[in-house]
């Protein structure tokens, strides 16, 4: 495909002179952010798209879903050209932006589903029908009558899913999903979403910053870095391989007496009461045992690191062995 997208923007300095000056001699600047990118996605398949802000995420959705044209390249998405937003493939598709609204905000959410219904000509009777199912899986059918603006982030965002899957896309595009949501919330968005999947086999590219997003639903990883792909492969894979390092954190009883080195790469000064360091996973038992050794331990907390950190481990090239 070679699909790529490039900004222009305007460069001016600060200053009242040299905003005049920019009136007949501007500076530009061109950001690049998708370089030339060729991509096959496969029919029921979850795609997990990662990568830090500004990697091109965003953009590369919004030029599969036609919001926006490319600089340069090509791309078929359901045998269409998506920037021509033609009817026929608009009704099979659907893009979630986690952070902006599809539905109208002073409605009840079932105001706004049977205006979708008519824009997407649909069977009233066959939608209604069809959003007190999605309802009722999602838990939030005693939501469907109140305005949009009065319910929870949780709970719009379970509208906002009801509203994007109501005429039955066969692609849907989530741009971060989950973003703000508690671990409940959370949760049952991403429970919902894999019954969905798994029971109506629509092709679905997800992005976002939370890793239990991308390891829970994924069947494929995609990272992204600079507008360009560094990585496409197994999600069991990249993460088999880059949760080798743990975070431990935990008070002793007692304050050090004098030094102790734990690892090879962490030592914990006389005096010290607390730690929190990160090691790899089977370093822990042993640097345990040196604690236990001299003092009891009080409280102890074992976390798996952060997403962007591994993902920050890779493209900086500290775990080498994630590329090969």
């Amino acid at each position: 495909m070679g699909l790529g997208r490039d900004f222009v923007t305007y460069k001016k300095p600060e200053g009242l002179l040299n905003s005049i000056k920019g009136l007949w001699n501007r500076k530009y600047e061109t950001k690049v952010a998708l370089q030339p990118t060729h991509l096959e996605l496969e029919q029921g398949q979850i795609i997990g798209l990662v990568g830090s802000n500004g990697a091109g995420k965003t953009t590369l959705l919004k030029l599969l879903s036609g919001l926006i044209h490319p600089t340069h390249g090509d791309a078929r998405v359901l045998g269409h050209q998506p920037w021509k937003r033609e009817a026929a493939f608009l009704r099979r598709i659907s893009i979630l932006l986690g952070q902006k609204n599809q539905l109208w905000w002073d409605l009840p959410p079932a105001d706004s589903y049977d205006l979708l219904a008519r824009i997407y000509e649909l069977d009233r009777t066959q939608a209604r029908k069809r959003v007190q199912e999605l309802a009722e899986m999602l838990g939030c059918r005693d939501q469907l009558l109140t305005q949009l603006r009065r319910l929870s982030l949780g709970e719009r965002m379970k509208m906002e899913l009801i509203g994007a899957l109501l005429h039955e896309p066969e692609v849907m595009f989530l741009d971060e999903p989950t973003i703000g949501l508690d671990i409940v919330a959370q949760n049952s968005i991403r429970e919902f979403l894999a019954t969905y999947v798994r029971d109506r086999r629509p092709t679905v590219i997800l992005t976002s910053h939370y890793m239990d997003d991308i390891s829970l639903l994924a069947d494929r990883l995609l990272l992204i870095s600079k507008g360009r792909i560094v990585y496409d492969g197994q999600v069991d894979d990249f993460m088999s391989r880059a949760e080798t390092r743990q975070t431990l954190s935990l008070k002793i009883l007692q304050p050090l007496s004098e030094d102790l080195q734990l690892t090879a790469d962490h030592r914990i000064a006389a005096g010290s009461r607390s730690l929190s360091i990160e090691i790899p996973s089977q370093q822990i038992g042993p640097a345990l045992q040196k604690l236990l050794a001299v003092s009891p331990i009080q409280d102890i907390k074992i976390e798996e690191v952060e997403f962007e950190d591994i993902i920050r481990d890779f493209l900086e090239g500290r775990h080498d062995h994630l590329s090969q």
